[in-house]
């Protein structure tokens, strides 16, 4: 007869697969791979940080000088 689902006759391979994950993971952090993947990554962090902050800051700049513009073309009291 066949194996029946669900009857524990099948072999957990869940719980191999996790650990040969979590063993694969803790080589490539002991090799020089690791350390360096990991710096990349802190690295990118924080030029990501600088330019989003950036645009922020220049997108304020330009919302501040196009308010100005529409000031001064709309102020009736600046036509002579």
């Amino acid at each position: 007869m066949g194996k029946v689902l669900g009857s524990g006759a099948e072999p957990h391979h869940h719980s191999n697969k996790g650990k040969l994950m979590l063993d694969s993971v803790k080589r490539f952090l002991k090799s020089e791979d690791g350390p360096t993947a990991v710096e990349y990554a802190v690295m990118l962090a924080l030029i990501i940080i600088v330019c989003l902050t950036s645009i922020k800051g220049l997108g304020h700049f330009v919302w501040m000088q196009f308010n100005h513009m529409d000031y001064v073309m709309t102020d009736t009291n600046n036509i002579p």
